[in-house]
């Protein structure tokens, strides 16, 4: 693939209906240009996350669907989600290629390569959940490889800046907590490395050998104690959560065996008390980095405060 970014917005209102299939209506552009409205009937969901589902239609044997939830699933939000796995390609990351953004109903998505044969770490640790600590070691691994790939600082954004921007905008923090989380995240080292934005067992998929990142639409560069304060976020404070237990396919035991995994094998310590008191720090600011990536309701407001102020007096 090149490192060309090559999609457009697009209107469909600019677009007259020329053809239905049993897969797709077609739409020609006055221009000629064409857009795929995906008829959701003819594709079977394999899978489902925090931020969406992902189908798959015999039709198209190389080919993934992926729709996100409703408020990422705008042309805008897909775009962005579009042309930043480009350009995590183009850093050399393995990454599946994305292939066009189509209409699926009201909302939009993406149709991008199908790994034969993949299965991610959070499968991995359901079906096989003897291996939950070599996944853990496995993550570690490549999350190391993955922040000590220079990001294009030109084009990503700064984790750190983004934390400072969100920091300031939430409403639901106390002036006291603003002050004290500002003052950790300032002394924060502005990395360059790359920094995964939802850094779990759900992201990393295997497939044989090779192994992907996907759901990249966070990606930035900055320290890599961002990615894994949100490792540690779910791990401990979400992992209790029957919701996120189902999501990530993992019980509560699994999520503790993990953490104790990855940890000794990040810091090659058994005692890793003070790492966990360094992620803690790093949990609080990404509730807070929540805000950049969408818009909370009220109730996230209230459920994002609780949980802030539960870190800051726990690891501040």
């Amino acid at each position: 693939m090149t490192c060309k970014q090559n999609y457009e917005l697009i209107n469909l209102d600019d677009y007259i209906q020329s053809g239905e299939g049993g897969m797709a209506l077609t739409y020609n552009h006055k221009d000629g240009k064409t857009l795929a409205q995906i008829n959701l009937a003819d594709w079977q969901q394999v899978g489902e996350g925090g931020n969406g589902k992902t189908y798959v239609n015999p039709a198209a044997p190389a080919e993934i669907l992926k729709v996100n939830n409703a408020r990422l699933s705008t042309l805008e939000a897909v775009q962005h989600e579009y042309d930043i796995s480009k350009a995590v390609a183009c850093l050399g990351i393995s990454v599946p290629e994305m292939y066009h953004i189509v209409r699926v109903g009201d909302a939009y998505g993406t149709i991008s390569q199908l790994i034969k044969g993949k299965k991610s770490l959070s499968r991995i640790c359901q079906e096989e959940p003897e291996r939950t600590e070599e996944m853990a070691r496995l993550l570690c691994q490549k999350g190391k490889e993955l922040s000590s790939t220079p990001c294009n600082t030109e084009f990503f954004p700064s984790r750190k800046q983004q934390a400072l921007w969100a920091i300031e905008n939430a409403t639901y923090m106390s002036k006291k907590n603003k002050k004290t989380v500002r003052a950790f995240v300032e002394t924060i080292p502005e990395g360059t490395g790359c920094s995964h934005g939802d850094f779990q067992t759900g992201n990393l998929i295997q497939a044989g050998e090779n192994y992907y990142w996907i759901d990249l639409d966070r990606f930035a560069y900055g320290d890599p104690m961002f990615d894994i304060g949100h490792l540690f976020l779910i791990c401990h404070l979400y992992a209790p959560m029957k919701r996120v237990q189902d999501i990530f396919h993992m019980t509560l035991d699994q999520f503790n065996r993990f953490w104790d995994a990855f940890a000794k094998e990040y810091t090659a310590q058994e005692d890793h008390s003070e790492f966990d008191a360094l992620a803690g720090k790093f949990a609080a600011v990404d509730v807070i980095l929540r805000t950049v990536f969408q818009k909370p309701t009220f109730v996230e407001k209230l459920f994002f405060g609780i949980q802030v102020r539960k870190l800051v007096k726990l690891y501040y």
